[in-house]
């Protein structure tokens, strides 16, 4: 399948959230763990969305050229070429981008999309993040309403976060205390500066008690109710429903599985997973070269194994561990064998 348009992109989210499931989005560096990601979700026979943060793009253009926008642009080139081998719908979403990277970032990815799009095209990315979390909700939501305007006219989600992930991403450190909890306020704010659709579409990653980072299973204290009282009450207002806001759901690690499913009920259509995914990327390489230290290695002189060392070699292993994780993530988010394409 192609990469998802526009509209199949739209209707993905609407399933999802009208089934109670969520998609993994699955963060990726490199041609390999967009690989990993694309057969993990094959497998799984969901649809799925993978994403670069701006640190992922930076490292795409090459680690000495640095240039988020470049990389970005190549991922999705690359993306859209090998996604059209797998039966699923794969949407293509940019991560965590501060107040100080929008302009090199998010703006000039939407902007390419505007001119794709004017020659009939489809945007390059299917839905753009502006994490404002790092200043007042005031600014947050006034930057917020200016980039929806520029994503709807590329026909573009936007991803918003309204409160604060903890831990650390990408160089950004946020500490763990009660601002880890968007109120219900707050949840109300963010609907009167950016409706409810009608000015463009947006997900809205409001927080619970998401942290970034390593966590044991029951160290992060989630209060996913938190979704459901905002959810409850932007619906009341606006006499929209129980659930009228589609939900990101961050920092998962860690998480139980109830705590999952129970965001899932409140309309999460979207769940990002990496430090989860790196791991099992990284697992079967460091068991390939301890296995075969001395074929990896021209140990004592000696000339070493080529069929050991050879990139391709390990890098399967990689892709295989990586993706069976993205296959258990499917599971666990309810959506494993929901793919349009059925």
């Amino acid at each position: 399948m192609p990469i998802a348009s526009p509209e199949v992109y739209a209707e993905m989210l609407d399933r999802a959230k009208a089934g109670r499931y969520a998609y993994p989005a699955i963060n990726v560096t490199s041609s390999q763990t967009l690989h990993a990601a694309l057969r993990g979700f094959a497998d799984a026979e969901s649809d799925g969305i993978v994403q670069v943060s701006t640190g992922g793009a930076e490292y795409l253009s090459g680690p000495t050229v640095k240039d988020m926008v470049t990389g970005a642009a190549a991922f999705a080139a690359y993306a859209r070429e090998v996604a059209r081998n797998y039966p699923v719908n794969i949407a293509l979403h940019t991560d965590h981008c501060p107040k100080d990277k929008l302009d090199k970032f998010v703006r000039p990815l939407m902007a390419i999309s505007k001119e794709r799009v004017a020659r009939g095209e489809e945007p390059l990315f299917q839905s753009h993040m502006w994490d404002g979390s790092a200043v007042p909700v005031g600014e947050n939501l006034e930057i917020a309403a200016q980039l929806l305007d520029e994503a709807a006219a590329g026909h573009i989600v936007l991803e918003i976060e309204v409160g604060v992930v903890g831990g650390e991403e990408d160089g950004v450190e946020n500490a763990i205390n009660e601002k880890l909890y968007t109120t219900v306020e707050d949840g109300i704010a963010m609907v009167d500066a950016l409706g409810l659709g009608e000015k463009g579409r947006y997900m809205a990653a409001l927080t619970f008690g998401n942290v970034h980072g390593v966590y044991k299973p029951g160290n992060v204290k989630l209060r996913p109710e938190i979704l459901n009282e905002i959810q409850q009450a932007v619906g009341a207002k606006y006499n929209k429903g129980d659930k009228p806001l589609s939900l990101v759901f961050h920092g998962g690690s860690g998480s139980l599985l109830e705590e999952i499913r129970e965001a899932l009920d409140y309309g999460v259509v979207k769940m990002n997973i990496d430090t989860d995914t790196q791991y099992c990327f990284t697992r079967p390489v460091a068991d390939h070269m301890l296995r075969n230290y001395d074929g990896v290695l021209k140990v004592d002189g000696e000339v070493g194994n080529k069929k050991m060392y050879d990139p391709r070699v390990w890098g399967k292993a990689a892709e295989a561990g990586m993706a069976q994780r993205v296959v258990e993530a499917c599971e666990h988010l309810r959506s494993t064998g929901t793919t349009l394409s059925k």
